[in-house]
C-alpha cells in the first residue's frame, strides 16, 4: 500500500478546477491520485516561499548520495546515455 504525504488528496478529476483544489488546501500541499495511486503532489507557492532552503556542502550531498545508491541506480542507468 502507498503512503499519502499529504492531509489532502484528490482526484485527477479534481484538477479541472486547480484553483478550487488550491483554495481547498489552504496553502498544504496536495496528492494527486490517480485510479488510488498518488502520481504527483500539487504544492502552492506559499508552501514553498515559507521554506528555507540551505545549500549542502559536496561531502553532504556525497553523503546523501551514497545512501540512496540502490534507490536512485535505475534512475542513473536511465540518464547513462541522454
Amino acid at each position: 500500500m502507498q503512503t499519502v504525504l499529504t492531509r489532502k488528496a484528490v482526484t485527477m478529476t479534481d484538477l479541472r478546477k486547480p484553483s478550487k483544489v488550491l483554495q481547498e488546501a489552504n496553502g498544504s500541499p496536495v496528492a494527486i491520485l490517480d485510479r488510488g495511486e498518488v502520481r504527483a503532489y500539487l504544492v502552492p507557492a506559499s508552501a514553498v516561499e515559507s521554506t528555507t532552503f540551505e545549500a549542502a556542502s559536496t561531502g553532504e550531498a556525497m553523503a546523501a548520495l551514497k545512501s540512496r545508491k540502490q534507490t536512485i541506480a535505475p534512475v542513473l542507468k536511465y540518464l547513462e546515455d541522454k
